[in-house]
């Protein structure tokens, strides 16, 4: 269920694009001012961002800028003065999209998922957990922009465990999953290949987390 942060000072502007949202099956969250949009991006993943320009406190551009120092989420603008200057300030900021006030909430859902769509087309091709990049088509993986030498296999089990992340994964369901076989053999393959991992992830090592008696799961 996509997840959607709703930012706008005016409560009944709020429950318009909420109720629509819920409509469409997804789950959304509220903020009254740029200040909480900030703290609830910094604490909680969002699938986008919906949010007002003239507020009070922050104003939108200010909070765009802030958002976008802890998050790439997708934001899509909404604003009453229709100057260009607004429009184009937004999208330098790193805006996804900008409506204007008054405006169609049947669009404005419309929007949303194309938006969602495309972000779903990103995650297929990269999984990203801060400066660690997984290019799931180009089969490598990159820290700090730096290539990190893996070998099939251990790029096959982190991508398995990335893929799901923050999953507890016992070491037989790693055999069968990522040797593509069922393994009767010695499961300490697996904790081999975690061991070279790990070593090979340097500071994100720590992101491969043992879960005792069981095997493994990585924390996104």
């Amino acid at each position: 269920m996509a997840k959607i942060l709703i930012v706008d000072d005016e409560e009944s502007i709020r429950e318009v694009v909420k109720e629509y949202c819920e409509i469409n099956g997804f789950e959304t969250s509220e903020a009254a001012d740029g200040i909480e949009a900030i703290e609830m991006a910094k604490n909680n993943r969002y699938d986008c961002i919906v949010l007002d320009v003239m507020m009070p406190k922050l104003d939108g551009f200010t909070t765009i800028k802030e958002i976008k120092k802890l998050t790439d989420t997708p934001v899509i603008m909404l604003s009453a003065r229709q100057n260009e200057y607004d429009k184009l300030l937004g999208f330098e900021l790193g805006i996804d999209d900008y409506v204007s006030k008054p405006f169609s909430p049947k669009e404005l859902i419309a929007r949303i998922k194309v938006i969602l769509d495309r972000s779903k087309v990103v995650e297929k091709k990269s999984i990203v957990v801060d400066t660690l990049v997984i290019d799931v088509l180009g089969r490598s993986v990159t820290i700090d922009n730096q290539l990190i030498n893996l070998t099939p296999k251990e790029f096959d089990l982190l991508l398995y465990m990335a893929e799901r992340p923050n999953i507890a994964l016992s070491r037989q369901k790693l055999l069968e999953e990522v040797w593509n076989y069922d393994f009767f053999g010695d499961e300490r393959t697996v904790d081999t290949h975690i061991k070279m991992l790990r070593h090979n992830l340097g500071d994100y090592r720590n992101r491969i987390v043992t879960v005792r008696g069981m095997g493994y799961k990585f924390e996104a």
